[in-house]
């Protein structure tokens, strides 16, 4: 059987976050969507997404494929549903299709069908940015189980200081050094050779994934994810770092998202509470206007390969697409379309050559190279928002 995680409906609320990646990729709590249905199912996933990005994140279909809504977090009692759908028959919760089993035939079907199974059960799904930070703590305690059930953590080093009784799990590699770590509203994960320096007061629910790094003196409050081959420092507030991304001086991220191979430049700041306590309201690339988030907290959403210089300032609900460059004083405008280079002066368009050179240099950093694959998702995403640009 294969199994195939599909996009569904939400691909387009979810922009520019997955401008670059299927919705299954993105990370909310330690894992990535995708990998937290194959921890649960065993088994490696396949793609049903957008053609452009098919070649990085292929479907793998045969006679007999199981797909599964991208958006959709598993729990125990969803796989066990899902693993007892026979060829034809679909799994739903109201109008959401949640998985479908079928041959080759079926793989581009995913509509509501009327003999569709109901499942009662809670289904967590990400259907907006914002959900991703604001449903982060469940599932960070969720992830923390599956990554730790049955297994010992390598033991913390005495120059820490603990509160609560709370969990606290290191892998191997792991450092913590002459930190607080405070588990009394959730637990602490700390990932294979991920280093907490010295000083940092942390507190839960708080994942700090592979090769990561929180720098000296950090303030991180839950529920917060750092993504692998990530360094933060300053201030964090209930975010999610994707990975491969850099926040490595102080100033405050608060209540937002931040994609791969981003950097944001000393003293960066968001605002994450309007002055007047209104509810945000934030870019919809689905209706091309501002909508309502049911939010009184919500920051900054930052796509791929974007960056900001030095003391650059994000206004409440600020949403950022892919490889744009954002530097200067003042706040820039709340939407920044990709492949845009300037601040609240105004923005001019970044040349794809001149954007494709940055990433290559960044990705070197970390020992990846900028492959044909990727340099032709990121052309592509260029075309898809020239319309922004005009």
């Amino acid at each position: 059987m294969n199994i195939i995680l599909f996009d569904g409906p939400f691909r387009t609320d979810l922009l520019p976050l997955t401008f670059t990646r299927p919705v299954c990729d993105l990370r909310i709590g330690i894992l990535t969507i995708r990998e937290k249905w194959e921890k649960r199912l065993g088994a490696a996933t396949g793609t049903l997404t957008e053609a452009y990005l098919s070649e990085k994140f292929p479907i793998n279909a045969g006679d007999d494929n199981l797909l599964i809504h991208g958006a959709v977090c598993p729990t125990d009692g969803l796989v066990e549903a899902i693993l007892r759908l026979s060829t034809g028959q679909q799994l739903a919760q109201g109008e959401l299709v949640i998985a479908m089993r079928g041959d080759q035939a079926d793989v581009e079907i995913t509509a509501l069908q009327s003999n569709a199974i109901g499942f009662t059960g809670d289904v967590t799904v990400i259907q907006h940015p914002w959900d991703i930070f604001s449903k982060n703590g469940n599932e960070l305690a969720a992830d923390f189980e599956l990554l730790t059930a049955g297994r010992k953590s390598v033991p913390l080093s005495a120059t820490n200081t603990v509160l609560g009784s709370g969990s606290i799990f290191l892998e191997e590699g792991a450092k913590v050094e002459a930190s607080i770590l405070n588990t009394t509203s959730g637990p602490v994960y700390i990932g294979t050779d991920a280093e907490v320096m010295e000083g940092c007061i942390i507190r839960g629910p708080f994942a700090l994934c592979e090769h990561g790094q929180v720098k000296m003196g950090a303030k991180i409050y839950g529920p917060t994810t750092v993504g692998p081959h990530s360094k933060v420092g300053g201030e964090v507030n209930n975010s999610v770092i994707i990975g491969y991304s850099n926040k490595g001086h102080d100033g405050f991220l608060g209540n937002s998202v931040v994609g791969e191979w981003c950097n944001l430049g000393a003293d960066t700041n968001n605002s994450n509470l309007k002055n007047n306590y209104d509810e945000v309201r934030v870019w919809s690339y689905r209706t091309g206007r501002f909508e309502r988030t049911g939010l009184q907290f919500c920051g900054l959403i930052m796509g791929d390969h974007s960056k900001s210089g030095i003391n650059t300032m994000f206004n409440t609900g600020t949403v950022l697409g892919v490889s744009a460059n954002v530097f200067g004083a003042g706040f820039p405008r709340t939407f920044i379309p990709s492949f845009t280079w300037g601040g609240a002066s105004g923005f001019i368009e970044y040349r794809p050559d001149k954007a494709l050179e940055a990433a290559a240099r960044m990705m070197e950093r970390r020992g990846l190279p900028l492959d044909k694959v990727e340099e032709g998702i990121l052309r592509t995403v260029f075309d898809l928002t020239k319309g922004y640009r005009a």
